[in-house]
């Protein structure tokens, strides 16, 4: 059995989530996805959502097997406890490819790192990253 991790914020699902899931999907038997908890979003707006409940949202997607909740002090924790085949970054993810395979070697953790393909939008108001639709939501609101 082939195991895949996907993980991200998954704050407001939207098209590029399906997409990136699906595609980390297709690489492996069984999808594991990681949330990430909200008091550890450093990179972008905190979450919308509670860390729950993006959780119980990921996990009623047909491609996904399991969603987690991760760690509060150590992202890698989860991924030792799924210990799986393949890490699926999403095509825009801010993380470091290389960064990420050194600390999973380091940790004793032997599996590939590869990034999920871009989705084509396909109308011009579609919006297919959590970021955009923040902005959408203050547009509105101004």
């Amino acid at each position: 059995m082939r195991r895949v991790i996907a993980q991200g914020t998954f704050d407001i699902l939207h098209p590029g989530h399906v997409h990136y899931l699906s595609d980390a999907a297709s690489l492996g038997d069984e999808l594991h996805v990681i949330i990430a908890r909200g008091e550890n979003v450093t990179h972008k707006p905190k979450p919308i959502l509670d860390d729950r409940q993006r959780r119980d949202m990921v996990a009623a997607l047909d491609v996904v097997d399991e969603a987690h909740l991760g760690h509060a002090e150590d992202i890698f924790v989860p991924i030792e406890k799924i210990d799986p085949d393949v890490i699926v970054l999403g095509y825009d993810q801010h993380h470091d490819e290389s960064g990420i395979k050194a600390a999973l070697d380091a940790r004793g953790i032997d599996c590939e790192v590869t990034r999920a393909t871009p989705r084509e939008q396909r109308h011009d108001d579609e919006l297919l990253s959590t970021g955009r639709i923040i902005d959408r939501i203050v547009e509105r609101r101004c």
